[in-house]
């Protein structure tokens, strides 16, 4: 467990080495129009980005955690949280089914069929979670789910201020 951790930590922070600012793809919305990801930083606020899919338990486990403490997070901190699914166009009914069904509503629902978003991150395995400033410049990454990790995410927004 403790290697696993400490693996996660060393993929992140190479993961935002890597990758210093957000790219611009296009890509669909909840209601499968057109979206650039570069338009996310227009309102110039801090944001989380998560990429999940619906055959990973850790994904959904992730992003449901993040959603229970939301309204909470949101008295502490001005931010977005963008949930993008990367399953393939076979799957985006399933995933904007799943994302309707766990009540993300509040979470900004991006769909990436053809993983273009997911690449140009340098995302290779979900869940795969990035804490962005306001100006779209990476700031936090982790790679995979342990309960408590959505604790990390609230404490670099709020450094963030």
């Amino acid at each position: 467990m403790k290697k696993f951790l400490i693996l996660s930590l060393a993929l992140g922070l190479l993961s935002v080495s890597a990758m210093a600012q957000m790219p611009s793809v296009t890509i669909e919305d909840h209601k499968g129009d057109a979206f650039n990801t570069s338009s996310l930083l227009e309102e110039k606020t801090p944001m989380i980005i998560s990429f999940w899919s619906t055959i990973c338990k850790p994904c959904i486990r992730e992003l449901d955690a993040i959603n229970d403490v939301l309204p909470d997070w949101l008295d502490e901190a001005d931010f977005r949280v963008v949930a993008v699914s990367t399953d393939d166009s076979r799957f985006t009914t399933k995933a904007r089914s799943l994302a309707e069904g766990h009540g993300w509503y509040d979470f900004i629902n991006l769909y990436d069929t053809n993983q273009e978003f997911m690449r140009a991150m340098s995302v290779s395995v979900t869940p795969q979670v990035f804490v962005l400033d306001g100006d779209g410049k990476i700031v936090y990454s982790h790679t995979g789910y342990v309960p408590g990790n959505e604790e990390e995410l609230i404490e670099v927004i709020k450094g963030l201020e």
